[in-house]
Parts: structure tokens; C-alpha cells; sequence
């Protein structure tokens, strides 16, 4: 049985996650890892962790609704703070910080 539109959360070696969502074409895809930025996620880990490098994917939320699916992602981003580059990689629903 293949999943609809999900969001998803990926765990990194780490320990820090990004939230993302797959609404594309006809469902979820098992191949498809977001777009988080591959440079960001690189410069944490020395060329020796990434050559054995694991990722845990799980499905957090399934709709048949993308307009859901869009919320939900963002929920989530908040909810597991995975916009605090302490905890994660995402840079949508990021706190700007104040310049004095």
C-alpha cells in the first residue's frame, strides 16, 4: 500500500531532524529525501562519517489534501523546532535575530 501526501521527518546521525513533506505526482515517494540544504547538512560531519551514513525517514502525517499537508508541515517545523539550528535543518519558520 503506498503512502498519499506525507510529511516526514528525517533523523540524521547527529541527532538533528528536518521536517519535510512529499506532495508530488500520484504520492509519496520512498526515494524522495527533501530539499534540505546538502551543504548544511555536510559541513557537521567529517568525510569519514559520511562515507557510512545513515538517515531514518518516518511519516509523520498522511492526507489526500496537499492544502493539509502544507499546514501540517509547517505545524511541525514549530512543533519539533526543527527551524532552531541547534536541533535541525530547516530554514523556513527560522527567528531573525536582532541587529543592533
Amino acid at each position: 500500500m503506498k503512502f498519499r501526501h506525507v510529511v516526514y521527518k528525517l533523523t540524521f546521525p547527529n541527532g538533528k531532524i528536518y521536517i519535510g513533506k512529499d506532495i508530488g505526482g500520484a504520492g509519496h515517494s520512498i526515494n524522495y529525501f527533501g530539499s534540505w540544504d546538502n551543504n548544511l547538512v555536510e559541513q557537521d560531519f567529517t568525510k569519514e562519517q559520511l562515507s557510512d551514513f545513515t538517515i531514518r525517514k518516518e511519516i509523520l502525517f498522511e492526507s489526500e489534501n496537499k492544502q493539509e499537508v502544507n499546514q501540517k508541515e509547517s505545524e511541525l517545523i514549530i512543533r519539533h523546532q526543527s527551524n532552531d539550528e541547534a536541533i535541525g535543518y530547516n530554514q523556513t519558520h527560522r527567528s531573525r535575530k536582532k541587529t543592533l
